[in-house]
Formats: C-alpha cells, structure tokens, sequence
C-alpha cells in the first residue's frame, strides 16, 4: 500500500472502506506525522519496506522559487520519491526572480540533481518513430512518403512531423487514396507552416501586422538569416 493509502485509512471512521468512496477529503498533519512515526517504527522492526516512487515534472522552468524550495524540503526526507525533472531552456530567468541559472532551476536544487544530457534525433530514429506512428495511427504510408516526412522531421522538428501524419491521411482520404503517397505530404507542408517558415514569414511581413513592435528586422537575425532559411526551404518539398 502506499503512504497516501495508510493516512487515508487512519482519518475516516469507514477505515479501508474510505478508498472506495471516492472523495477522501483534507488529511490533518497530525494524521501523517503519526503515520510516518509508526512507518518509521515498522521499518526499524523489518516489518515494512518502504519502496520510494517516482515524481516526474515537465517543463519543471515554469516552477517558481517556492516550489523549488518545498522540493528541496522533500528530498532530504527518508521516504522522498525519485524525483525526475525535465526542460529544455538554458541559461534563464528563475521564474518570478532576476536571477538567472542553468535551465532556470537554483544552483542549490541543481547541485542535487544527476543531469542526463540529450541528443537530437537522427534520421534513421526519425524514421522509426514515424514509423510506429502510423502503426498507431491505423496510416498506410508509401516508403517513399514515409522517407520524405523523416526528412522534414529532420530538417524542422520531430513534432511537426508527427503531427502531419494525421493531416496527410486526410489529404489521401480526400482524393480517395488508402495510402500516403508523396503529393499528400508535399499538400500539408504547403498548407500548414513549421516554425520556421513561420518566423521567417513575420519577420519579412512584420510591418503588415496590427501592435507590431518590431522596427527593423536586422535587429532580430535580419534579412540575411531569413534569405539563408529561405535558401535551405527550397530544396525540401
């Protein structure tokens, strides 16, 4: 059982029956302290073995300095879970602070932290993933189509190629194809933008935007960064 299972048995006057009713309300700090105190007891005995869970956060930047204060609070209990963060920013702002840290987490809380770095995708595991995508997704897609969207995914990002998966599934369903072949993928690239494209779109038509606050693109990677993506666009479909 766990420890959330043993404080609620201990609070309600239904004991275990508590479980199955559902709602199982506020449990007093008196409650879980003497809980821990008789956890503790029957660990010393060799009664119990406390098997410690696992606490995942994504995107753990967007924590303020509070939440990373009670989390530095729970790992030095005895029972704390494995505690396992994620997040793709660098050197940022703690959230709700000017200071600034690696990964916007505090250099106390990063201290006890064992980092796991990563590597991007390459185009064989693009590959795969779509792969098992469509499997998922009930999508037949020619080998071809499928080798043409790894290569998006490489050049853009692994996300905006999962997600025309989907979208070009329709495109084929619309022409009454049961498979996805290479022109349904070449349609959805037109019609749906990746960030890039995106961005360079705003940055050579900022100035037709309502509120824009730009005043000169040089300023923001510049006519010659977006001529670059431009060029690098053209040899994909």
């Amino acid at each position: 059982v766990s420890l959330h299972e043993i404080d609620v048995i201990n609070s309600r006057q239904q004991g275990f029956l508590a479980l199955f009713a559902g709602d199982t309300g506020e449990i007093k700090s008196e409650v879980r302290e003497q809980i821990d105190a008789k956890v503790v007891e029957w660990k010393e005995e060799g009664r119990a073995k406390i098997i410690p869970g696992v606490l995942f956060i994504d995107e753990v930047h967007m924590l303020d300095m509070e939440c990373f204060s009670f989390l530095n609070r729970a790992l030095e209990s005895d029972m704390a879970p494995v505690l396992v963060i994620a997040t793709n920013r660098g050197i940022t702002n703690i959230r709700g602070t000017e200071y600034k840290s690696p990964h916007g987490i505090p250099l106390d809380l990063l201290d006890r932290l064992m980092i796991v770095s990563t590597d991007p995708y390459t185009h064989d595991e693009i590959l795969k993933i779509l792969s098992v995508r469509c499997e998922e997704e009930d999508v037949e897609m020619a080998d071809d189509a499928l080798e043409l969207l790894a290569r998006i995914g490489t050049e853009t990002s692994l996300r905006y190629s999962i997600q025309m998966v989907i979208t070009a599934s329709l495109a084929a369903e619309k022409r009454k194809s049961a498979q996805v072949e290479i022109e349904d993928i070449k349609r959805v690239y037109k019609l749906f933008v990746d960030v890039k494209r995106s961005t360079q779109y705003l940055m050579e038509y900022n100035k037709e935007y309502m509120y824009n606050e730009l005043d000169d693109t040089d300023e923001y990677g510049g006519d010659e960064e977006a001529d670059k993506q431009e060029d690098s666009m053209e040899t994909t479909p």
